[in-house]
């Protein structure tokens, strides 16, 4: 088994024990709940399981707060997010174990998230100074008119394990530039990162009231309710799966709530024979492997021309094996644990489905009990006939299943057949095939050459049951504004 690790932090002021609403630490509960260790399954931290009530304290602090905070200058919402900014930078090694701590990546990619997340601060306390107007001519003579792009108000935040902090970051980011307040409720499996920021908002200084995040296990469907039943609140952001996604909708539409929603993905990666071949395996596996395949942008689906199918699996099989698994905190450890035993259950049912049906084992991969029970070694399967459940099911783990095929127009056919569509990859010389693939998949991003393109300056977002909306870039701030048009008539006719 795995070895516990606790880190050495430079500051323990990071670590909270507390949900943060109008500016204080409340812990108010007669139950908790247990922060662990996935690797180790040892608890890092026991924090209040509360009531729901704790959520209408916090929108209603939202409620009051947005009456101002909506006012502030643009410039100085500018001023806090870059704070936000640079104080995330100056703790980053401590954010990045805390993030590793209870996630289980690798402490190099906890870090590589943090400064992800930082960077949608940076981005927005740019773009706050940037919510433009126009100015429209009208269709009478004596009348004017012009708009504005005023903030939606109160913002419920709901956001998922696999990315901690940066979930919240370019969410919050967002909704802060444009002028909203926030009630945040994290997953509880992994809600230190989450107050962790909270700790930092605190410090750079944004009013009370205008960051709060709420706490629960037992009761998180209670405060997702209040959230989307609330009048109080105008808006909700969800990362997570199409199946909450759904009941999170329904439950907004008693108040015609506005939404944006980045939900399940089943991403295609498409690689041509006449790809750059080693490029493709390395941006393959970075790709396929980034949290142990448990993102939503990881390739589920490896479409490879059949004329390289061989070559392709055996290059890609030997990356693979160099691969050192173990806790996310030791040293020279490349690839952590799952976030619990019963992800890994699915990976080995996806595993096992396309074997039976013709799939050849190019790396057998398997549980690594003598490490833990969330512990699995990478599986890579070629030949996978299309039919097999990983071509229609999100794995979200570590099993890589090559399918392949002969045309352009068979494999945009196969990617295609899914109700979901987030990300796409494809690799190809071929500037035709590029632009004629990519416009062709149905998906609201497409990466080409490239097997990692997370950026804040990307807008981020899926098409068909992957949601909608943008987070990230120029339009990300568009979700948390409302657009407010002025007529002034019975102006003299122009001279």
């Amino acid at each position: 088994m795995v070895t516990s690790f606790k880190p050495t932090f430079v500051s323990d002021a990071l670590l909270k024990d507390a949900a943060y609403v109008n500016g204080k630490w409340i812990k108010k509960s007669e139950q908790v709940f247990e922060v662990t260790d996935p690797a180790t399954g040892e608890v890092i931290m026991k924090l209040p399981d509360q009531d729901v009530e704790i959520v209408d304290e916090a929108i209603d602090a939202a409620y009051s707060a947005f009456k101002t905070f909506k006012n502030s200058t643009v410039r100085q919402r500018a001023t806090w997010l870059r704070k936000l900014y640079t104080l995330m930078m100056d703790n980053i090694e401590d954010l990045g174990k805390i993030l590793s701590w209870e996630n289980g990546k690798p402490l190099a990619e906890g870090i590589g998230e943090i400064k992800y997340a930082a960077s949608f601060f940076e981005w927005y306390a740019e773009e706050a100074p940037r919510i433009y107007g126009t100015t429209i001519t009208a269709g009478i003579e004596t009348n004017r008119v012009f708009t504005r792009r005023e903030p939606v108000g109160v913002c419920g935040i709901i956001c998922p394990w696999n990315f901690p902090s940066a979930m919240i970051t370019r969410k919050a980011g967002a909704a802060l530039a444009a002028g909203c307040t926030i009630v945040l409720k994290p997953d509880s499996q992994t809600p230190l990162s989450a107050l962790a920021i909270a700790h930092l908002a605190h410090e750079a200084g944004l009013p009370a009231g205008v960051f709060n995040v709420v706490l629960s296990h037992t009761r998180t469907p209670e405060f997702g309710i209040k959230l989307c039943e609330s009048p109080k609140v105008r808006k909700v952001s969800f990362t997570g799966s199409t199946a909450v996604g759904k009941i999170l909708m329904k439950q907004c539409s008693s108040t015609l709530k506005k939404l944006s929603f980045e939900l399940g993905g089943n991403a295609p990666l498409i690689v041509f024979e006449d790809a750059d071949m080693d490029k493709a395996v390395d941006e393959a596996v970075a790709c396929k492997f980034r949290g142990l395949g448990q993102t939503c942008v990881c390739a589920n689906r490896f479409y490879v021309q059949e004329s390289i199918m061989d070559e392709f699996a055996s290059k890609f099989a030997e990356k693979v094996k160099k691969f050192v698994i173990g806790h996310g905190l030791k040293e020279g450890v490349t690839h952590g644990c799952m976030i619990n035993p019963k992800a890994i259950e699915k990976v080995e049912a996806h595993s096992k489905d396309a074997i039976e049906k013709g799939a050849k084992v190019v790396v057998a991969g398997g549980r690594l009990p003598d490490l833990g029970p969330t512990f699995y070694s990478p599986t890579v399967l070629s030949h996978v006939p299309q039919s097999a459940d990983v071509a229609s099911q999100e794995t979200f783990g570590p099993l890589c299943a090559m399918i392949p095929f002969k045309t352009a127009e068979e494999v945009v056919g196969y990617a295609n057949d899914t109700e979901v569509g987030l990300a796409a990859y494809v690799f190809s010389k071929n500037i035709d095939t590029i632009y004629t693939v990519s416009e062709a998949l149905e998906t609201g991003m497409v990466s080409c050459n490239t097997g990692v393109f997370s950026d804040s300056t990307v807008p981020f977002g899926g098409v068909k049951e992957s949601g909608f909306g943008r987070e990230g870039s120029l339009h990300g701030i568009e979700d948390y504004t409302v657009i407010k048009s002025t007529i002034i008539g019975g102006l003299p006719k122009r001279m």
